[in-house]
């Protein structure tokens, strides 16, 4: 393992953080236009800049504990360092000069989890980027930024939502985003309530073909439709006419839109709790995107006392849920979900039980 004071020789000249997300509600409705409403997670990525004085990048990961070095004009190998180097170029295509480098990158963001580590290093990269050069850009920006460095360097044809909510949301509100628009606010948890995300312990398996063939059905029932996008059916009886499997992906991903819509008109924890119920029974059902895992531990959160709604959070096929608690229970909640839970001999654990105060940026 390389320290960061050995990797640069004294200390970095810039260094920024960003936190991953956690989904509450909107799942697979980004990359369809539709509305989101993640939180940032307490814990993030961070990303440690120098200069490399021989015309050569060097990047490391100490989560991984692997080196990568190539000349400034050059590509980085696939893997964590395509991450980089994107965000590196588009900012290079924006005008700004960016010398070689040396970039250290370390994290306590679970790989695998489904809590978008991948994000945070892009959105930790650009800040850290944005404070050694200078140059201006907004929140909003940086994340399309984001967006298109894993589109276009790491190959992952990823929708808007994680790179917004790593470069906008806190750990105290939802982000309401509109993926269409990129409009986005903060609102609060519902009254009296908490969150807590546990860890399957089974990391995602066929996301990226799954994820992309998903999104390959949706754009199919949208044409079939002839909308621009699913966001534009408001009404779950216009999909009728569609054949299988596409009118139950259409469905779930309209049927989220509107139970986002619902939550940000503004209901109760109970209500909220709900609709997380119907969001998981959903991605099961109509998305087929969760795993018999990931079913068993949302069952075991809603059997857990104080527990007011559970879901997976992510792009399914392994990773985490999330779950509403009544203020106060998350912890005894989380105890017994995972006493259930791993009963069945399973390796779940608490990932995120959202009550330490850390700053996230």
């Amino acid at each position: 393992m390389v320290t960061l004071a050995g990797f640069f020789g004294g200390a970095p000249a810039a260094h920024a953080r960003a936190p991953g997300r956690v989904n509450l509600l909107g799942e697979h409705t980004d990359y369809n236009d539709g509305f989101m409403l993640p939180v940032a997670t307490p814990q993030h990525t961070e990303v440690a800049l120098g200069p490399s004085n021989d015309g050569y990048f060097y990047f490391y990961s100490a989560t991984l504990d692997q080196s990568v070095s190539f000349a400034q004009r050059g590509s980085a190998p696939p893997g964590f360092a395509s991450y980089i180097e994107g965000c590196i170029r588009l900012v290079e295509q924006e005008g700004v000069a960016v010398p070689a480098l040396r970039v250290y990158a370390s994290s306590n963001l679970p790989v695998g989890a489904g809590l978008s580590s991948s994000a945070a290093l892009e959105v930790a990269t650009l800040r850290a980027l944005r404070s050694l050069l200078g140059f201006e850009m907004d929140d909003v920006k940086l994340a399309r930024l984001a967006q298109r460095a894993e589109i276009e360097f790491a190959k992952v044809n990823v929708g808007i939502m994680d790179q917004m909510a790593s470069s906008l949301a806190d750990r105290e509100h939802m982000l309401f985003i509109d993926a269409r628009t990129l409009a986005h606010r903060l609102l609060p948890l519902p009254a009296a309530s908490e969150l807590v995300v546990l860890d399957s312990g089974v990391p995602r398996r066929l996301a990226a073909s799954k994820y992309n063939e998903r999104r390959a059905e949706c754009d199919e029932a949208a044409r079939l439709l002839g909308v621009k996008a699913l966001r534009d059916v408001g009404d779950p009886a216009a999909l009728a006419a569609l054949p299988e499997p596409l009118r139950r992906r259409a469905r779930h991903v309209v049927c989220e839109d509107l139970r986002v819509l619902e939550a940000v008109a503004g209901v109760d924890a109970e209500r909220f709790g709900a609709l997380m119920d119907a969001s998981h029974a959903s991605l099961r059902d109509d998305y087929e995107v969760s795993i018999r895992e990931l079913d068993e531990l949302a069952a075991s959160l809603r059997a857990a006392p104080g527990v007011l709604g559970a879901r997976l959070t992510g792009a399914g096929f392994g990773g985490a849920c999330v779950a509403l608690c009544r203020a106060g229970a998350a912890p005894a909640a989380a105890a017994d979900a995972l006493a259930r839970y791993n009963a069945g001999a399973r390796k779940g654990r608490v990932l995120i039980p959202l009550t330490d105060k850390e700053d996230t940026r």
